[in-house]
C-alpha cells in the first residue's frame, strides 16, 4: 500500500476588512444586581462621557432593558464592551 505524501489543498480565505462592517454598536442590558451609581459610573468610564450622559443612558437601559451605549470602529466597540464588563455588566456588540 502506497501512502500519499501530497499536502490537502485548502481554500484560501479572505481577511475580512472590518470597515466594512461600521458602525457596531454595543448594547448594554439591564440586571438587578448592580446600582445606577455603579452603572453610571462604569459607562464614564467605558464611553468617556459626562455624568448627565450616562445618567440618561442608565435611565434607558433601566427603564427599556437594554441601550445602545456605544457606536463606532468594532476595535472601539470591543473596548467599550471590555470596560463595562469588567464589572460583570451584560453586553452585546452587534454589526
Amino acid at each position: 500500500m502506497e501512502l500519499s505524501t501530497q499536502k490537502p489543498i485548502l481554500e484560501q480565505q479572505d481577511d475580512v476588512d472590518v470597515r466594512t462592517q461600521e458602525p457596531a454598536k454595543v448594547i448594554l442590558f439591564n440586571d438587578e444586581f448592580h446600582t445606577f451609581d455603579e452603572v453610571i459610573g462604569q459607562i464614564i468610564k467605558a464611553i468617556r462621557c459626562d455624568t448627565q450622559r450616562a445618567e440618561t443612558l442608565t435611565w434607558e437601559v433601566h427603564n427599556n432593558g437594554k441601550a445602545v451605549v456605544y457606536e463606532g470602529p468594532m476595535n472601539d466597540c470591543l473596548r467599550v464592551s471590555a470596560v463595562l464588563e469588567e464589572i460583570a455588566l451584560h453586553t452585546q456588540v452587534e454589526i
